[in-house]
């Protein structure tokens, strides 16, 4: 049986790393590429990293019910997954896995109750709010907004199966590890 298997978190609390590496050790696990209408950064790739579309196409696609989840995220800044995306992972005879934000991951635990929901969790919101600057993605206000939604993200810890703390990088790959093993193979 395909599973969903979510890993969400605060910008900047590791998810992506996270599941990038949980990719790369199980060749049963498939990334659900989100859409946006924000921005592609530099080394992003579209179909890849994200499915890039302007903010007329994403409406348009949220009128017509092709997105399982949406969230204006940031003001005018758009995220969601297709339900397609399932679709297309499940035809592979995979597991999908999520990168995704909390909102997101809570609409998608309600639509799938079987789904596996993992928290990612910082050390502490002063490592998290640091490691927002450290990137150097941002301008200042966007930053910001970042570290302002992080706040109230970081509340949403309770409502998952899992919190994984993402201190020692090592370590928080093991643990991630064993948690996709048990799941999978239950």
């Amino acid at each position: 049986m395909n599973k969903l298997i979510l890993f969400t978190a605060p910008s900047g609390a590791g998810k992506t790393t996270i599941v990038q590496h949980l990719l790369k050790q199980f060749d049963k696990l498939s990334f659900s590429v989100s859409a946006t209408n924000r921005k592609r950064r530099e080394h992003e790739v579209h179909g890849k990293d994200y499915y890039f579309l302007s903010t007329g196409e994403f409406q348009r696609r949220v009128a017509r019910g092709d997105f399982l989840e949406w969230e204006e995220v940031y003001e005018k800044q758009y995220y969601g997954t297709l339900k397609r995306e399932i679709k297309r992972v499940w035809k592979e005879n995979k597991h999908v896995i999520f990168d995704i934000d909390v909102k997101g991951a809570c609409s998608i635990k309600a639509a799938y109750p079987d789904t596996l929901a993992v928290f990612v969790k910082p050390p502490s919101p002063e490592v998290l709010f640091e490691r927002l600057r450290n990137r150097r993605t941002e301008t200042e206000e966007s930053l910001q907004k970042r570290i302002k939604r992080a706040k109230l993200e970081l509340e949403y810890e309770n409502k998952f199966d899992l919190v994984l703390v993402n201190d020692i990088l090592e370590d928080t790959f093991e643990k991630a590890e064993k948690i996709i093993q048990n799941f999978i193979s239950s």
